[in-house]
């Protein structure tokens, strides 16, 4: 028992640097693309927003802030087009449909609105704005504990990305979803590596064309 103790132990150990390793990485190697703030911030066709919880038909705080993030880019003609990526897999949670209804809500011209139906993890997202929307040159919008990460995948998959942080004030369990994001930084280094191909892809849109916004569609 005390032999396989051991065996286990090293294990742990080893997997430990490793998440450790790759995350130093992942934000050492990104950090130097993430703005706070409008000044000098780079001008993009396309900005991403990341879906992060609803409230029943009412974005979560977190969401919120991305959207206002995005919405104040757009509005300071920072960014041209709006990507809402999110979870729409069940009929009593569809963030996107909040996600679009809070942006037309707001100000942002529908036609100028794009719609991700299937970006379920931030890799995913990432990949289809790649093979999908054909996008070459982004901005990512979330908070600063999902950023290094989203634009790790980014750039890592030939997207040249810069992150804008969409952090206001404080967040009901910042601290827990940072730990995770240790997790979900390696896992998305190893999906990187192996180049995983989501299970949703469907037809290119062109995000040059006509926008797949629509008041009606719930897919």
């Amino acid at each position: 028992m005390k032999k396989y103790f051991k065996i286990l132990l090293y294990l742990s150990i080893a997997g430990l640097i490793m998440i450790i390793s790759v995350n130093y990485y992942v934000k050492s190697s990104t950090k130097k693309y993430i703005h706070h703030s409008l000044k000098k911030f780079p001008k993009n066709d396309v900005g991403i927003i990341f879906g992060a919880g609803i409230n029943g038909n009412q974005p979560s705080k977190y969401l919120k802030d991305r959207l206002d993030a995005g919405i104040l880019l757009y509005k300071a003609k920072r960014i041209n087009k709006i990507l809402l990526s999110g979870d729409n897999g069940r009929e009593e949670y569809d963030e996107l449909t909040v996600m679009k209804n809070y942006c037309y809500r707001n100000g942002v011209d529908t036609t100028h609105i794009f719609i991700d139906y299937a970006g379920f993890d931030t890799y995913s997202t990432m990949y289809r704005a790649k093979y999908i929307f054909k996008i070459k040159k982004a901005t990512l919008i979330s908070q600063e504990y999902h950023l290094n990460r989203a634009l790790y995948i980014g750039r890592s998959l030939g997207i040249k990305s810069a992150g804008y942080s969409a952090n206001k004030g404080e967040y009901k369990g910042y601290k827990y979803v940072t730990f995770r994001e240790y997790l979900s930084t390696f896992k998305s280094f190893i999906d990187v590596f192996r180049n995983r191909e989501p299970h949703f892809l469907g037809n290119p849109i062109n995000i040059d064309g006509p926008s797949n916004y629509s008041k009606e569609d719930k897919r």
